[in-house]
């Protein structure tokens, strides 16, 4: 699997994140909670887990039981 990862770089010899990502700006929490909600159904999608909150290593849970699994998380409200 590691041979998939390899990339000819000067910086790196493998890569696992495609660089060149399509970025937006959020200007409303409605767009916040679309972009989350996006980011919370993708191991789902991927079939890592049958809900976003099983995912170990998700916000889902956070949001959804208010289970502080890591310290650096803060609701996007706050």
């Amino acid at each position: 699997m590691l041979n998939e990862l390899l990339v000819e770089a000067k910086d790196r010899k493998y890569q696992v994140w495609e660089r060149n990502s399509l970025s937006i700006e959020i200007h409303n929490s409605k767009t916040m909670v679309q972009k989350l909600n996006y980011i919370h159904a993708n191991p789902v999608e991927a079939g890592l887990s049958h809900l976003p909150e099983e995912y170990e290593y998700s916000s889902a849970v956070f949001y959804e039981k208010n289970v502080l699994s890591y310290d650096f998380l803060s609701h996007y409200e706050d």
